[in-house]
């Protein structure tokens, strides 16, 4: 401890100037956009190879679940090659079911959090593969998240397990539209909060985004109701939301860009 003492007392005029240039960049960085944007970048190119560096390792010993992943998807695609009819409330996606309107691309997830009140993933793709902020993300099971901030070969996203996240969804068998949220208790279940009570609401019942906003199309799987109330006031449903995704095991992930997206945010003056 002495000596801790002894090397501050020797060097405080060193230490004192790391202080305030730390203190004077951090106040620069806040107060110009330009140089936050560059910090912003700078940042998300560091910590994802760090993050990638770290992925190639655990991935290694995740291979055999993966490869199971992997496996039930292409037993499923081989499938539809050979036009056997799957389960209509199959939660697998289909990309080609959706409209030529959205195009998708492929990613990892190289870091993955689901334990805090605002979770966010980061992907092994950026600004260099045409990724941009408000993109979707989803895994062959259902949504994952949206598109937060880019660098050139990495991105983060803002998972539906995060406070601030807000997405439009409805209820597969009557169209009853809501918004999708998370409370923070649990990774396995989400909230669809403002249906109203005229709807018929049965727990097992299908989750699926509404393709109210230009970020998801319709379909997207979400989970099944597995409990429901009415809120305070008693005109609208709380419905408690069992995710298909298992959030805490996602590796692979399709982003979705909505092509029309900048002629939709023009028209509503976004």
């Amino acid at each position: 401890m002495q000596q801790i003492i002894n090397f501050i007392i020797r060097n405080k005029n060193f230490l004192l100037f790391l202080l305030l240039f730390g203190i004077s960049l951090l106040f620069t960085i806040q107060s110009h956009s330009y140089h936050k944007s560059k910090f912003i970048n700078s940042a998300n190119f560091l910590t994802g190879g760090v993050y990638n560096s770290a992925n190639n390792v655990t991935g290694y010993f995740n291979l055999k679940t993966q490869n199971e992943l992997l496996a039930a998807e292409n037993k499923r695609l081989r499938k539809l090659l050979l036009n056997v009819n799957n389960n209509a409330d199959s939660i697998f996606i289909d990309s080609l079911t959706f409209s030529e309107d959205y195009r998708f691309y492929s990613a990892n997830i190289i870091k993955n959090s689901y334990s805090l009140n605002n979770n966010v993933l980061t992907i092994n793709k950026g600004i260099n593969d045409s990724i941009q902020q408000d993109f979707g993300v989803i895994s062959s099971k259902g949504i994952v998240g949206i598109i937060d901030k880019t660098s050139g070969n990495y991105a983060t996203v803002i998972s539906i397990l995060n406070g601030t996240s807000s997405i439009s969804a409805q209820l597969k068998k009557t169209n009853h539209l809501g918004s999708l949220i998370w409370d923070g208790k649990d990774s396995k279940f989400t909230q669809l909060i403002d249906i109203p009570k005229i709807a018929k609401v049965k727990a097992g019942d299908t989750i699926i985004t509404s393709g109210q906003s230009s970020i998801f199309p319709k379909g997207v799987p979400v989970g099944t109701i597995e409990s429901f109330k009415l809120d305070q006031a008693e005109n609208y449903y709380e419905i408690n939301v069992r995710l298909f995704n298992d959030m805490t095991s996602i590796e692979h992930v399709y982003i979705i860009e909505n092509a029309n997206k900048e002629e939709i945010s023009n028209l509503l003056g976004n």
